[in-house]
């Protein structure tokens, strides 16, 4: 039963993909089984709309998402009412989507449902925490197209990444971008009471001092950085960029002289926007980066087939990305066929 008890270690999980068509719903489908028959209660909900029965952009068929007797579920009223299952109501948001207010209910005779959930991570957040006040054990979060936001750990507690033959047909190229992710993922977390200073900082960039002291260098974006911001080390050479990071500032730090001095610090890994090549320098020459919070990533799982129609051999494709990325790689259709 791979991973399934590390996911039960934690109490939100998301499910996200490199690019869309990489299986979030085969691994989600294969997840809420396998919880079914171990009679574990779960939750599900979704950020946009998944399930759905025909992929939106190639006309090929989708596998539906399958909830069994006691789950819980939230989505739309549209979607809720063309579910082919039979559920009672618990609660219905009255804030609305697009597609109407958010139904959450509970699963009598499981059967197909379309999930469309929160139209924010805010909004998703708060029905997390709802959850886990009903004292549902997990809650699971499935991510439309491949919004890796929703693996932040100020969303979900652990989660799930997608990868496979829609990201790269080649095996090679399809391996050197699922690793790279993964040591974004990987990367080292700052000690507790760092965290505890900047955890509350929503925006702009600001300077840890020798002593730990957090001071403002009033620079409201990353975006806004250039040459003629040459106090930014006033206070010392560790940075913290609270929202979103391009390859712009690690550019610019990577061309400072003091370079091996410098400790970059984001929020996590979802808010670095930046290239393998970009990356590979800012390490190369000395610089150092860091997270507030590390993602905890129970597994990879690889849908060997594309939407165009390519397909990787699965037991090549998982081993040398299982030896690349030194962790176990599932291709849970295959898994689910033989247990």
């Amino acid at each position: 039963m791979p991973f399934i008890n590390d996911i039960l270690r934690h109490r939100s999980l998301s499910i996200v993909g490199l690019e869309k068509n990489t299986g979030k719903t085969v691994c989600l489908n294969y997840i809420l089984g396998r919880l079914s028959r171990m009679g574990v209660e779960c939750a599900v909900t979704s950020i946009g709309v998944d399930g759905e029965q025909t992929d939106a952009v190639y006309g090929s068929a989708k596998p539906e998402i399958t909830l069994y007797e006691r789950m819980l579920f939230i989505t739309s009223e549209k979607h809720y009412r063309q579910r082919q299952l039979v559920s009672e109501i618990t609660a219905v948001d009255p804030r609305r989507t697009s597609l109407g207010r958010l139904v959450t209910a509970r699963v009598v005779c499981g059967g197909k449902v379309l999930l469309s959930g929160a139209a924010s991570t805010g909004m998703l957040r708060s029905q997390i925490d709802g959850f886990r006040r009903q004292g549902v054990p997990l809650t699971i979060v499935d991510g439309a197209l491949s919004r890796l936001s929703l693996a932040s750990p100020t969303v979900t507690d652990a989660m799930v990444l997608a990868t496979g033959a829609a990201v790269s047909p080649n095996l090679s190229q399809l391996v050197s971008k699922t690793r790279f992710v993964c040591r974004l993922i990987a990367i080292d977390e700052v000690e507790n009471a760092l965290q505890q200073r900047l955890g509350g900082i929503e925006r702009g960039l600001w300077a840890v001092d020798a002593d730990g002291e957090v001071h403002d260098l009033h620079i409201d974006s990353v975006f806004l950085l250039n040459s003629s911001n040459n106090n930014i080390f006033k206070y010392g050479t560790t940075i913290f960029a609270a929202g979103a990071v391009s390859d712009q500032l690690l550019k610019y730090l990577a061309a400072q002289k003091n370079i091996a001095d410098i400790c970059l610090i984001v929020r996590d890994f979802t808010k670095l926007f930046i290239t393998p090549e970009v990356y590979a320098n800012f390490k190369r020459r000395g610089g150092r980066l860091q997270v507030l919070q590390r993602s905890n990533l129970v597994a990879v799982c690889l849908n060997p087939t594309s939407p165009q129609g390519y397909n990787l051999n699965s037991d090549t494709a998982c081993k040398t990305l299982a030896d690349a990325l030194q962790l176990p790689v599932w291709d849970v259709r295959k898994v689910g066929r033989q247990q």
